[in-house]
């Protein structure tokens, strides 16, 4: 399936997309998670944090405080400060720093816009694959973003938000391994009684 199948190609006017989400230094953005690689899962509690221009910080733990993972991206560098031993795989770390780089990338150079009555879709280049990004009409907020190789999509990440600058519930799924992680915001008024 063709990742802009039903879209009418329109005229390049933004020459560059912004994905707002992850990108307030002042937030920290608390998800409820949830990892399945290859049947097995993981769940607890993973944090974002933006601590510099093109820097975060993310982080899981179970919910009784058990650390999973402590990742970190300062702009192209990625650095694995500590993964439990069960996902300290390269495969695995791979995976996890794509999806992630996929998520937290803010800026990206736009080659083709396409458009529907309900969305316009941007296509970037990403090393030697694309990312496609969708935008809902006439909200603007950004719904989803694909990544694809050549002849497939690989990846889709969906995003479900009320104000198009934090996002509620983020769904990662892979076509081509088996691999999904699901984030649900925490809620302000989620206390522990």
């Amino acid at each position: 399936m063709r990742t802009t199948e039903g879209l009418r190609q329109i005229p390049v006017v933004d020459h560059e997309i912004n994905n707002p989400y992850f990108a307030d230094a002042n937030l920290d953005y608390v998800y409820k998670a949830k990892i399945e690689v290859y049947k097995k899962n993981f769940g607890g509690i993973l944090i974002i944090k933006k601590t510099g221009f093109r820097n975060h910080r993310i982080v899981m733990t179970t919910e009784f405080g058990n650390k999973l993972f402590d990742l970190e991206f300062d702009g192209d560098t990625f650095t694995k400060n500590y993964v439990v031993e069960e996902l300290d795989r390269k495969f695995v770390l791979n995976v996890l720093q794509e999806d992630f780089k996929l998520l937290l990338n803010q800026n990206a150079v736009v080659l083709a816009s396409y458009e529907s009555d309900s969305e316009r879709v941007f296509t970037t280049k990403n090393g030697n694959r694309f990312d496609f990004y969708f935008f809902g009409r006439p909200s603007g907020f950004l719904n989803k973003i694909v990544k694809t190789s050549k002849s497939r999509e690989k990846v889709a990440v969906d995003f479900c938000t009320l104000n198009g600058r934090v996002a509620e519930i983020i769904s990662i799924k892979h076509f081509n391994i088996q691999l999904k992680i699901d984030l649900e915001k925490f809620k302000e008024d989620e206390n522990v009684n």
